[in-house]
């Protein structure tokens, strides 16, 4: 079983790598840089996908990199190589040579809840990688079954308290992001609502049309539809702001409960990359994130772009790290 104290000692262990990452970067390039690093880069460069094709992450990948590709002269190649929550294939990178030319699609999972979650982990998500760009972002909606009779958040929170243990919500699976997620809102409303993991997003949106979960999180690109259609009822967004695509819906923090889950999609490259390369990678991936065609890509498929330096990636892995290891241990949270 997995031990939450281990957790947070190892959370404490990342902030100190992450200090040390971010000192390295304010050195002079030029003396940690690789042979090479200035004609860079000479061939095609590999972004491991951790998870199946045709998710959010995929787009986004093709939308950004498809034009950083054109500025650098040279096409970003996507190997798709999913399993255990994108550990296999983040664990992968990891041990890639630190060149430049294999790259991870991180997210919320591989650099953040899978630290909680699971107890041998074949990678360390801040020692073993570079953070080079957070490219988007999308958080989670709180989700509810319309025969649930509760038009807005107090009112689900009510019913729920006056139904303890008899209502359920839904996830992509144990331990993944959105049930960390949802248990982060019921310590935050002390409500006593019964976990159901699916396996994927697909039969978890079967599960809750169907009314065999009554609640569940989920991000706009998957629920929108179905909210717009009336089939979902959204209570709140876990973000620290209103999303962009969804002004008139409060966050869950407006309403009294500072939640905030979601998802991230990130560049990382292995430890020891040269920041010439991470700063050319930096800065053509933050140039083609203003492009107001690939921002309108990337409304379309529900997602924010956000671009920034690579200290602040690694500020925000480190933070999910943290984040879901207090929550793991503060609700007791076993996994296998």
């Amino acid at each position: 079983m997995y031990s939450s104290d281990a957790s947070l000692g190892r959370s404490a262990r990342f902030a100190f790598r992450v200090c040390a990452f971010v000192l390295s970067c304010a050195g002079i390039a030029g003396m940690h840089g690789v042979a090479g690093a200035q004609q860079y880069p000479e061939r095609p460069i590999r972004i491991v996908n951790t998870f199946p094709a045709g998710g959010s992450g995929d787009a986004v990948v093709r939308i950004v990199l498809e034009r950083v590709g054109k500025a650098l002269g040279q096409p970003f190649v996507i190997d798709t190589r999913a399993g255990a929550s994108g550990a296999i294939g983040t664990a992968h990178v990891a041990k890639a040579a630190p060149d430049g030319y294999t790259l991870v699609l991180g997210t919320a999972s591989t650099f953040g809840t899978n630290s909680s979650t699971q107890k041998n982990l074949p990678y360390d998500p801040v020692a073993d990688f570079t953070p080079v760009i957070n490219m988007a972002t999308t958080p989670y909606f709180l989700l509810v079954n319309p025969s649930v009779p509760a038009k807005n958040l107090n009112e689900f929170i009510s019913h729920a308290n006056a139904n303890k243990g008899k209502l359920n919500f839904g996830s992509f699976g144990t331990g993944s992001s959105n049930h960390l997620a949802y248990e982060l809102f019921k310590q935050a409303t002390n409500l006593d609502i019964v976990h159901v993991p699916y396996k994927g997003g697909a039969p978890l949106i079967t599960a809750l049309l169907g009314g065999e979960i009554q609640s569940s999180m989920d991000v706009y690109a998957t629920s929108n539809q179905h909210v717009k259609a009336g089939k979902f009822r959204v209570l709140g967004v876990a973000s620290a702001n209103r999303f962009f695509l969804t002004p008139d819906v409060p966050t869950l923090r407006e309403q009294g409960h500072a939640v905030e889950g979601g998802t991230f999609f990130a560049l990382l490259g292995p430890a020891k990359m040269s920041p010439q390369i991470v700063a050319t990678l930096n800065r053509e991936v933050n140039k083609v994130l203003q492009m107001p065609d690939v921002r309108e890509k990337l409304a379309a498929i529900g997602v924010e772009p956000v671009g920034g330096s690579p200290e602040v990636l690694a500020a925000t892995v480190t933070a999910e790290i943290q984040k879901w290891a207090r929550l793991v241990q503060a609700r007791n949270l076993k996994f296998d």
